[in-house]
């Protein structure tokens, strides 16, 4: 028998360390095949000798998660992370809600019923809702197998290579990066609604101002975080309910005109699709821009209580959020708001249609409160950008894609503050627009986003496919907790849908062709495959095959007594479950 040497990197559940290197020994069995992925045990790990004969073994992952030598009594034993589970089920339930509706759903719908008519914005909105949606159920099947802050970006690694890890990783933190800058870039549109700068105020004094805050709630305890967004959303959620009366009070005769408005609207002028299938591909990339963060809800797992039993719940109301709130929001404008309605292509929160349909019902007044309402949520969905940004810049450490003993650095509060303050760096750009012009920067940062969260789907639907390739490969499949019912269908559908989208979104560039225009669509095209070329080159890896797939590291196992626990809730009927739901979901 002889010895095998591997490298310890598990890292520490305690103190502010993020993990040591270090070769420790452990025997190799010559019968059995040596995984590809070796488990990770604390430095100095004395193995008893029965285990060490199986360490190897892969005959079935079971066997793996049976002979290797983990806590049984913290669920936590096989999770690399070091982050404090804190965010409870309100913050998070509220966060899935309507955490990231803000300036793609408040700014660009303005521009994209100018752009492609009422038609194409009621059905963009609809197919781009139906592709979230897939999405989500492919995300919420590993992430509740696998609850880490990491999420899909990890995942990534563990089904797929090193160099498609590297290439979304880095896609996905330069996403949220750049929305950080596009969020206090909308930030001075929003403030442009009462010509602040002319009072004495200058925007980038107030993108500053934005940008320190955003940084403090996320440097400090994550529960800060939780509730500040917690209670920004409350207010999203209100104001889009209020703005759904308001539409129908507009619609049905209380506007300037004192008349039925109905669908009007849609027989306008080129109404309803404006520049035909050019104008509808077009509204793809911004639709995606406002759709975008929904998948990054995944990345609070590591940070939430009792995942096991709160990731479904969550996964589970994505459906009714994208029919209410993205759905519905666009219906109504589609019908109150002409196409034509003046200056409405400019993007500008003075002609955003959830303030034109306020003032419609009222006064000035009125849109004032309107705006108001897009100020919070812009820094909300800038809030949230930065904390789903340095969750993935931390785990880019926690991979070696990054130097770990600088990124993985967590405070006392269990934050990984590095990784928060150089994602937040990136927002700095936005004090650039204050002197190029807000409008046309936001555009473009508009756009770039956009198609990277078309690419981060694109690569969810890639990863979840492996996932259950793999799952079925070492008969685990029967361990899901919960499983996406599209299986194996949405998966494809996603992956051959979204790369059709991405291809002929930038259609209006061609005809007649406009470089800014095809550059600002097609830039992360080239940004993608770039990194996954570079890492490819250095590493020369390749795709892990199934059988060779790890399904132990960051796997979370609930105890006995999480599992009792979520079965006598589950069990609450009446009174007791109402009182349940009140204390898990709203107080």
């Amino acid at each position: 028998m002889r010895r095998h040497s591997i490298q310890s990197t598990h890292s520490s559940r305690s103190g502010n360390s993020a993990g040591s290197h270090s070769d420790v020994e452990y025997v190799y069995a010559p019968d059995k095949k040596e995984i590809s992925t070796p488990l990770d045990f604390e430095e100095g790990t004395t193995l008893p000798a029965k285990k060490k004969q199986n360490l190897f073994s892969v005959h079935t992952a079971q066997d793996d998660i049976d002979n290797a030598l983990f806590d049984e009594e913290d669920p936590e034993s096989r999770i690399r992370e070091d982050l404090s589970r804190s965010l409870k089920p309100r913050h998070v339930s509220l966060i899935s809600i309507a955490g990231i509706i803000g300036t793609g759903l408040y700014l660009s719908t303005s521009k994209s019923l100018a752009t492609g008519g009422p038609a194409s914005l009621f059905m963009n909105y609809t197919i781009m809702g139906m592709v979230v949606y897939l999405t989500m159920l492919c995300l919420g099947e590993m992430s509740t197998f696998m609850p880490i802050s990491g999420s899909f970006v990890s995942y990534a690694k563990k089904f797929g290579s090193d160099s498609f890890a590297m290439a979304l990783m880095w896609n996905y933190w330069f996403n949220d990066a750049v929305s950080v800058a596009s969020d206090l870039t909308a930030l001075q549109l929003v403030m442009d609604y009462w010509k602040t700068s002319e009072k004495g105020f200058p925007y980038w004094a107030a993108s500053l101002l934005f940008w320190f805050l955003v940084l403090c709630l996320n440097v400090i305890h994550v529960r800060v975080y939780g509730e500040t967004e917690y209670w920004l959303a409350m207010l999203k959620v209100i104001a889009i309910i209020i703005f759904f009366i308001l539409s129908i009070v507009v619609n049905v005769g209380h506007n300037p005109q004192h008349e039925y408005i109905g669908f009007k609207n849609w027989n306008h002028g080129e109404a309803p699709f404006v520049n035909g299938f050019k104008g509808f591909a077009s509204l793809f990339v911004s639709a995606s821009f406002a759709y975008g963060g929904t998948e990054s809800i995944t990345l609070t797992n590591g940070e939430t209580e009792n995942p096991i039993r709160n990731t479904p719940k969550i996964i589970r109301t994505v459906f009714w959020r994208i029919l209410i709130f993205y759905v519905g929001s666009t219906f109504f404008i589609a019908m109150n708001v002409p196409y034509d309605y003046p200056g409405i292509a400019s993007g500008s929160v003075l002609t955003s249609s959830f303030t034109i349909v306020f003032q419609m019902a009222g006064s000035r007044s009125a849109g004032s409160f309107m705006n108001a309402v897009i100020m919070t949520s812009v820094v909300s969905a800038c809030n949230h950008a930065l904390f789903a940004g340095s969750r993935v810049m931390y785990n880019m450490g926690l991979e070696g894609m990054l130097p770990r003993s600088i990124f993985c650095k967590t405070n006392r509060y269990k934050v990984p503050y590095v990784s928060v303050i150089c994602t937040s760096l990136i927002g700095l750009l936005a004090f650039g627009s204050s002197f190029i012009g807000a409008g046309e920067v936001w555009t473009w940062l508009q756009n770039i986003v956009g198609v990277s969260n078309q690419i981060a789907w694109l690569c969810i639907g890639i990863t979840s496919i492996r996932f259950r390739k793999g799952l079925a490969k070492q008969g685990l499949t029967h361990e899901l907790q919960f499983k996406n019912w599209t299986y194996p269908w949405g998966p494809w559908i996603l992956v051959i849908f979204v790369s059709f989208i991405i291809l002929v979104q930038g259609w209006s560039a061609f005809d007649p062709w406009d470089v800014k225009n095809f550059f600002s669509v097609y830039l992360e095209l080239f940004v993608f495959p770039a990194c996954f070329i570079v890492w490819w080159l250095i590493k020369r890896d390749k795709f892990v095959k199934a059988e060779d797939m790890d399904f132990v590291t960051d796997r979370y196992i609930p105890t006995k007594e999480v599992v009792e626990m979520n079965e006598r809730l589950d069990a609450l009927k009446g009174w007791p479950k109402f009182k349940q739901r009140l204390h898990e979901y709203v107080l």
